[in-house]
């Protein structure tokens, strides 16, 4: 024979009025823990690619900017420096060096230097130790014994392996032959010792390169 409990209404009511004190108190832990705000250990600060930000446990914050804002100039020589890094397979940090002294030399020197650049993809492909069969060096592949006055002032031959004197020597020779040639073409076949070359063939490659060069820039600031 089955027995049945009875449970009394004052046992009821009184379970009853437990159950909804306890969800009040709830309720009121709830509402405290959204007022108050997190203690400080709790906020971990993200930093990366010049963007700060604060994450809680419930996701990203408002991002704050840290660092300053580039000039077009800085964007410009940064996307440049980009393409060639990912066009050439040249280490990021090297590509930011090459362009910049190319944009120095070239305010230096009166070039363009998109120009220096492409002269240096064309001799190179932007290695700064690359020596030819004739003895040419670095970046701009120049030959030290037709420039001997030009790397006194740094030193000798030995800092064409230099980078930034790679280049601004480079930048001053090419000035120089389109002053005694008279334009860029008939300078660019005496940087490769072949002024009577009918074809022009490497001032083409040259060319070519720079034209590439601007169309990518072109595109970047969507004018392409």
């Amino acid at each position: 024979m089955r027995t049945v409990h009875r449970v009394s209404t004052r046992a009821l009511a009184r379970l009853f009025h437990l159950a909804r004190g306890a969800l009040a108190l709830l309720g009121l832990f709830a509402i405290v823990a959204v007022a108050m705000p997190l203690p400080q250990p709790a906020l971990v600060t993200l930093v990366g690619d010049g963007m700060a930000g604060t994450l809680s446990a419930s996701g990203p914050i408002v991002p704050v900017v840290a660092k300053p804002e580039e000039s077009a100039q800085e964007r410009e020589e940064r996307a440049v420096a980009d393409y060639i890094a990912r066009r050439y397979r040249v280490a990021e940090a090297a590509s930011t060096a090459y362009v910049s002294s190319a944009y120095r030399s070239g305010l230096e020197h009166s070039l363009d230097p998109l120009l220096i650049l492409a002269v240096m993809a064309v001799e190179s492909r932007y290695n700064p130790v690359a020596e030819s069969p004739v003895g040419a060096r670095g970046l701009m592949q120049i030959i030290p014994r037709w420039h001997q006055e030009k790397l006194l002032e740094h030193g000798g031959e030995y800092a064409l392996l230099d980078p930034e004197v790679n280049i601004q020597v480079g930048a001053r020779i090419l000035r120089e032959y389109m002053a005694r040639a008279g334009g860029m073409q008939g300078a660019l076949q005496m940087y490769n010792g072949a002024l009577d070359e009918p074809t022009a063939r490497y001032a083409g490659k040259v060319l070519a390169e720079k034209a590439r060069l601007r169309q990518f820039l072109l595109a970047a600031r969507g004018e392409g």
